[in-house]
C-alpha cells in the first residue's frame, strides 16, 4: 500500500518549548527545549521563508516528516497540498508510476490516466522520505525534475510543468551512499540546498522527561483516560534508557504504559523497556568506550574526545552522538581540556 497523504486540511505542526500554550486538539507539536532543538526550530522558521529544496537527516523516529510539515505550513505554499511518499516502502515496479503518473494504455492495466504524486503536489510541497532508497535510474528523473520543473507521465510524450517545492529526508548517510555509488552526487547537491538535522534522543538529555510528560498528557487526553503521572522510578528508567527508536519509540512506550497501568501512576513495569547492561552497550557501541568510564579531565577522556572529532571532521554534534553524549555534555567535557579543543570549538562556533 502506498503511504501518502496529498492534502492535510485539519492538521498543524507547532514548535513547542516549555511555558508555551498548546493550541487546540488538532495541533501536533515538535517538542523540545535543548540547544539542538532550538537550532532545529530556528532553521524551520528560516527555511519556511525560502522556496528552496530542504534535506532533512536524522535517525528513524526523530520526527523528520513533522519537520517537513512544519516548514510547509509556515511557507507561502501552506494553502497548497503536502504530498508525502516513503521511497523505502514502494515496490521498485511501482515507484515510477506512483511518482510520475501514467497515461491510459501506458502498460497492461492502465485503463485510465493517473496523476503521479509529483503532479499532485503542484503549488504545494512534495516530501520524499527515505530518498536514499530511490533506485538509481529514478534518481536521474528526479534530478531532471529539480532542474527543469517538468515531468513526463509514463507512456506520455509531453512535458508537464509542475511547481512544487521538494523536501527530502533520509536516515542513512547520503555522503557515504555517494561514495558507495548508490546515490548520485549531482542529485545530492540539488537536494541539500538547505540542510536540517533532527537530533536523536541521545543528544537531547534535557528534553527526555519533557517529552515523556508531554506525550503522557496528550495520550491520556486522546483516550479520555484521566490524569496520569510518572512515578520517580519511571522517570529514572526513562532518563537512563537509550531510546534507539527515538521519539517514535517513546510515544509507543507511553501509550502502552497508559493501557497497562492499573492506576493513574506509570511505573517502570508499565513502560516495558529494559536498560541494557553496560557490557552489552559496549558490544554495540562505536570503538570509543562509554565516556562515563573515564575520570573527568583524564588523558583517556581527552583522547576519546579528539578521536571522535577526528572521525566526524570536527563536527561537534556528530562527535557527541558518536560517543553517546549530548552536545552540551561534549562541550562541558571539552572545556576540561581547553588547550586541546580551543581552536576546534571556536571554529565551529564561528561557522
Amino acid at each position: 500500500m502506498v503511504a501518502h497523504h496529498p492534502v492535510h486540511t485539519n492538521f498543524q505542526v507547532g514548535l513547542l518549548s516549555p511555558g508555551q500554550e498548546e493550541a487546540g486538539n488538532t495541533q501536533e507539536f515538535i517538542v523540545g527545549n535543548c540547544t539542538a532543538m532550538r537550532e532545529v526550530f530556528d532553521r524551520i522558521r528560516r527555511f519556511a521563508k525560502y522556496d528552496a529544496p530542504v534535506l532533512i537527516s536524522g535517525e528513524t523516529g526523530t520526527g523528520k516528516e513533522l519537520a517537513a510539515q512544519a516548514i510547509h505550513q509556515r511557507s507561502e505554499r501552506k494553502d497548497g497540498p503536502f504530498v508525502a511518499i516513503n521511497c523505502a516502502t514502494l515496490p521498485a515496479t511501482l515507484i515510477a508510476s506512483e511518482l510520475f503518473g501514467y497515461e491510459k494504455g501506458a502498460f497492461t492495466g492502465a485503463v485510465t490516466r493517473k496523476l503521479g504524486l509529483i503532479e499532485q503536489a503542484n503549488n504545494g510541497t512534495l516530501f520524499l522520505d527515505e530518498i536514499g532508497d530511490l533506485p538509481l535510474e529514478l534518481q536521474a528523473h528526479m534530478l531532471r525534475f529539480l532542474q527543469e520543473h517538468t515531468i513526463t507521465r509514463l507512456g506520455g510524450h509531453t512535458p508537464i510543468q509542475v511547481n512544487a517545492r521538494v523536501i527530502s529526508a533520509s536516515h542513512v548517510d547520503l555522503e557515504a551512499a555517494m561514495a558507495a555509488g548508490t546515490f548520485r552526487d549531482d542529485l545530492f547537491y540539488r537536494l541539500n540546498v538547505l540542510p536540517l538535522r533532527m537530533p536523536s534522543l541521545r543528544e537531547r538529555e534535557e528534553d527526555v522527561l519533557l517529552l515523556a510528560t508531554y506525550f503522557l498528557r496528550r495520550i491520556t487526553m486522546e483516550i479520555g483516560a484521566g490524569q496520569f503521572e510518572l512515578t520517580p522510578e519511571a522517570k529514572t528508567v526513562i532518563q537512563a534508557y537509550s531510546w534507539p527508536g527515538n521519539v517514535r519509540e517513546m510515544i509507543a512506550a507511553i501509550r502502552r504504559a497508559v493501557v497497562m497501568s492499573a492506576e493513574c501512576l506509570i511505573r517502570p513495569d508499565d513502560l516495558a523497556i529494559q536498560i541494557k547492561p553496560e557490557s552489552e552497550l559496549r558490544a554495540h557501541s562505536p570503538a570509543v568506550p562509554p565516556m562515563r568510564r573515564f575520570s573527568p579531565g583524564s588523558e583517556q577522556e581527552r583522547l576519546a574526545l579528539l578521536q571522535a572529532l577526528h572521525r566526524n571532521r570536527n563536527n561537534v554534534t556528530k562527535a557527541a552522538a558518536d560517543i553517546g553524549v549530548s552536545r552540551v555534555t561534549f562541550y562541558r567535557m571539552a572545556k576540561r581540556h581547553s588547550d586541546a579543543f580551543h581552536n576546534i570549538l571556536r571554529q565551529e562556533k564561528d561557522a
